[in-house]
């Protein structure tokens, strides 16, 4: 009588494909152990980019406890540090999600394997492969709505992506420790896998090698990359970059003509409030507080930086050339003109996000630092900060504040 297939994904011979087993699994895993420690450390960056510890405003993460360490205060050299960091946190997250989805269809029939504990160590086994799972896929998830300005998840992003990153890199860690050394044998040994789990007892006949499959997912990897990572540059790569948001053609023309976030509509700046006979900028530090107009910003030394901006989504621009009043000038204004502290900076912006920020004397001192009036030439345009902005040297985009209305200088630690 002809054997019927099984029905059951708990049923060995459910799963047929020839191509699972321990070197393929093996391959993909070493993969994610380099590409995944890397994304843990970039993270890590770029939460250390906010200075977390300087104002609450600049923490989206509350009570956080031990794992808000961060282990020094971001600095401002070089000034792209900031653009190369989360270029590759962001590009590289895109580059492993065709490896990780190979990875995890290689492993599922282990998924449905019968009894489903048969130990307390095999119990304690399946949880961290449920939150290793669980947290692979929450963390890749989120991080490409975040980067398609997709909010689809409830919360904040900040916290949910924080929390989530220290729950799966916890059970990555200890899935790591526990199956690099059996990954290495797989290897180095190339043995007889036919005893091992993942084989089917009744393999399908193939129609492509394992290392044709392994090509493929290179190939699936390559073009992410190719779709993604023109979002860093300007120019005819931008445009390349067909899968993100900022991907297309540059905004426009002229000296503003480069990528923003946000426009002036979207945050409802009104714009009676940025007329020059309306606006003021309030600066308030140690020696009192001064309201100043443009022309009387404009008649103070101006200085010029090459500066880039870039944002937690992962897009850049190349440099932009800024004019407009240090910081440090506007400090030395309110009565602290030999050591800059740090500053908390409102904008004219109501609702969203980061509508105020707070900066590090480092930061603050800095001579390319600076509360920008024009940008390559020309004044700001409304969705470029008119009437100013900040612009920091290696600072993440949101905290390069714009319609900058109110700078509070003083000591935030």
């Amino acid at each position: 009588m002809r054997d019927l297939a099984p029905r059951l994904p708990s049923s060995p011979g459910f799963w047929r494909s020839p191509l699972r087993g321990p070197w393929f699994t093996s391959v993909l895993g070493l993969v994610l152990l380099v590409g995944i420690t890397v994304l843990f450390v970039t993270g890590l960056v770029s939460y250390a980019a906010y200075n977390p510890d300087l104002a609450p405003v600049n923490d989206k993460t509350p009570d956080k406890g031990i794992l808000g360490f961060y282990l020094f205060a971001w600095p401002t050299d070089p000034p792209w540090l900031y653009r190369l960091t989360q270029g590759v946190h962001v590009t590289l997250g895109l580059v492993l999600i065709p490896v990780l989805l190979a990875k995890l269809w290689s492993v599922v029939p282990r998924l449905f394997t019968l009894p489903p504990v048969r130990s307390l160590a095999h119990a304690l086994e399946r949880i961290s492969l449920l939150l290793l799972v669980g947290g692979a896929l929450f963390e890749f998830v989120t991080g490409v709505l975040n980067i398609q300005l997709d909010y689809l998840f409830p919360g904040s992003f900040y916290p949910l992506h924080f929390y989530g990153a220290w729950v799966f890199f916890a059970a990555f860690v200890a899935h790591a420790v526990l199956k690099t050394p059996a990954a290495l044998r797989n290897l180095r040994a190339m043995r007889d896998e036919r005893d091992d789990d993942l084989v089917s007892p009744r393999p399908a006949a193939p129609t492509v090698s394992r290392r044709g499959a392994l090509w493929f997912v290179g190939g699936g990897s390559l073009l992410m990359f190719a779709t993604n990572a023109g979002r860093g540059f300007d120019g005819p790569l931008r445009a390349t970059a067909v899968l993100s948001p900022h991907g297309g053609p540059e905004p426009g023309s002229g000296p503003n003509g480069f990528q923003i976030n946000k426009t002036a509509a979207h945050v409802g700046i009104d714009p009676a409030e940025t007329r020059e006979e309306a606006w003021r900028l309030v600066v308030t530090g140690r020696a009192g507080t001064v309201r100043l107009s443009r022309a009387e910003l404009l008649a103070m030394e101006q200085h010029g930086a090459d500066l880039p901006i870039a944002c937690v989504e992962g897009w850049s621009t190349s440099d932009q050339r800024w004019r407009g009043v240090r910081l440090r000038d506007l400090a030395a204004r309110v009565g602290h003109g030999d050591d800059p502290p740090d500053v908390f900076v409102e904008s004219l912006q109501r609702r969203g996000a980061f509508r105020s920020g707070a900066l590090r004397a480092n930061q603050v001192a800095d001579p390319r630092s600076l509360l920008a009036l024009y940008v390559n030439g020309e004044e700001l345009s409304p969705d470029h900060g008119y009437p100013a902005r900040i612009i920091v040297p290696a600072a993440p985009g949101v905290l390069n504040t714009k319609w900058v209305a109110r700078m509070t200088f003083g000591d935030l630690g």
